[in-house]
């Protein structure tokens, strides 16, 4: 059989943080990242949050050989209960966003863009690493920030719309590490989000670790402050 895409499929485990729930399972999500042969990817991810009002997300995020965002679908539950299903599309001088929600109906969104976009929210855990790769690691460790970055909702557990929202990013390189996770041993690289600017609420401090492989491929992430949450590669399986 010949195949000319190679790809990874893995399951991240979601636990609280918080003293009184330590380990305590919160949410998991299982995903699915393709390589085609021309260097384009696409991500899918099944993502399931258990504290009530419980939260599923299903997407399916496009990339293009130079990493910058094409296309993404968002289909979004809450509370057990259809909150609403979006189609994005990103040219270089636009996004566009084609929606139907709970509470806003049917929404078309076009915001102009000053040059092509570099990266996408679209809250699946698994894609959080890839923003990393903006990070110039030639300067060495540090805080380095994106002026403009898109989100499919607000909310830190991406709860609302799904509809286009712009923020900034602020970004930290804390270094090179040795990570042990369930899914095994990696090498890999320490990052940390430090601040959203535009953001309705202010997003606790959120360390993640991804591969040192230039594939950034998501291992583990902690959300401090009111969050208290640890996210967990626990399975992965790699494919031609």
């Amino acid at each position: 059989m010949q195949r000319d895409h190679r790809f990874v499929r893995g399951t991240i485990r979601y636990t609280s943080n918080k003293p009184e729930r330590k380990g305590e399972e919160r949410g998991r999500e299982y995903f699915l990242i393709t390589t085609h042969s021309d260097g384009k990817r696409t991500a899918s991810a099944h993502c399931e949050i258990d504290d009530r009002p419980n939260v599923m997300r299903d997407i399916v995020y496009g990339l293009d050989a130079d990493w910058l965002p094409t296309d993404c679908s968002v289909r979004l539950s809450v509370g057990d209960r259809f909150m609403g299903s979006a189609w994005f599309r990103f040219a270089p001088d636009h996004a566009e966003c084609e929606a139907w929600t709970a509470h806003e109906g049917r929404v078309h969104q076009r915001m102009e863009l000053d040059a092509p976009l570099l990266t996408f929210q679209n809250h699946a855990i698994v894609c959080d690493s890839w923003h990393f790769r903006l990070y110039d690691r030639s300067k060495g460790p540090g805080i380095q920030g994106i002026d403009t970055v898109l989100l499919s909702s607000p909310d830190h557990r991406g709860a609302t719309g799904p509809m286009l929202f712009r923020i900034g990013m602020g970004m930290e390189y804390v270094g090179e590490e040795v990570l042990e996770v369930e899914a095994g041993r990696f090498d890999a690289l320490h990052f940390r989000f430090v601040s959203a600017p535009g953001l309705p609420q202010e997003h606790p401090d959120y360390d993640v670790w991804c591969t040192n492989d230039g594939e950034f491929l998501f291992l583990k992430a902690q959300a401090g402050g009111y969050m208290q949450t640890v996210y967990e590669t626990v399975e992965l399986q790699y494919g031609p």
